[in-house]
């Protein structure tokens, strides 16, 4: 018997995630994390070897090692952790602040410019490309002007998923924080959509689109979060439902 339940409950909890977050970083859905952990199901191959490649593990160690009191290697639990925090650590976080957003359309891809950027770190992530943007604005809101959204790099168009909400560097727009909406027929269409219905969605080329930043977190003073009543949230919702139907509807 495996000890892939086990060990990817034990994996998870050392990183502090939820089995929701778990869920989103493995692509499933977030019962199936719960069936594996309970060992009401087998993790297939593939989700195996995403968890092997996000903890850099082999998958013969994942299956047949008990993790929950030592690496494969025989280290303790202790320096286990250590070691899980000098990954995150030296996932230094560059930082893009609203006065940089103009230079960072020339500079993204200029190693100098981006060494010049502030960093910062979360223990929280795993390894990977992250960057941080400072929004402005009230287009996103119930997220206020002046969050810092923390994002993860798409490397491919092909991972972007419909109404979830990116950073997007574009020569027109410059650095901007929406929802895309990709167009089944017209692949080089993106439909940018703002979270505050009272600005209209609008559409970028594919190509002229520099860079995408999935958003993981969001970074906010607690002093600005606005205070919405029930009525106000609803008709956002609605209008916003509203608005990705038509768009659906029309790229269908």
């Amino acid at each position: 018997m495996s000890n892939a339940g086990k060990n990817l409950r034990h994996l998870r909890k050392q990183r502090g995630w939820t089995q929701e977050e778990f869920a989103n970083k493995l692509n499933i859905k977030r019962s199936l994390v719960g069936a594996y952990e309970e060992e009401r199901a087998e993790p297939r191959l593939e989700v195996m070897e995403a968890i092997c490649s996000l903890f850099k593990l082999s998958l013969e160690d994942f299956l047949f090692q008990d993790l929950t009191g030592s690496t494969p290697k025989g280290v303790s639990y202790l320096e286990s952790r250590r070691q899980l925090k000098m990954i995150a650590e030296s996932a230094q976080i560059s930082f893009v602040p609203v006065k940089a957003a103009a230079g960072y359309l020339a500079g993204y891809a200029d190693p100098e410019f981006v060494d010049e950027l502030n960093t910062f770190t979360l223990p929280m992530l795993a390894p990977g490309q992250y960057r941080a943007f400072e929004i402005v604005g009230d287009s996103m809101l119930p997220t206020p002007s002046g969050s810092v959204i923390v994002g993860e790099k798409v490397e491919n168009f092909d991972e972007v998923k419909n109404s979830n909400t990116y950073v997007v560097l574009s020569k027109s727009e410059g650095v901007v924080y929406k929802r895309i909406v990709r167009d089944n027929e017209k692949k080089n269409n993106l439909t940018l959509i703002s979270d505050n219905p009272q600005y209209e969605p609008y559409h970028v080329n594919a190509e002229d689109v520099l860079e995408v930043w999935k958003a993981v977190y969001i970074l906010q003073k607690a002093s600005a979060v606005p205070r919405w009543d029930v009525n106000q949230l609803a008709g956002m919702v609605n209008n916003l439902q509203e608005q990705v139907s038509t768009l659906k509807s029309k790229l269908n």
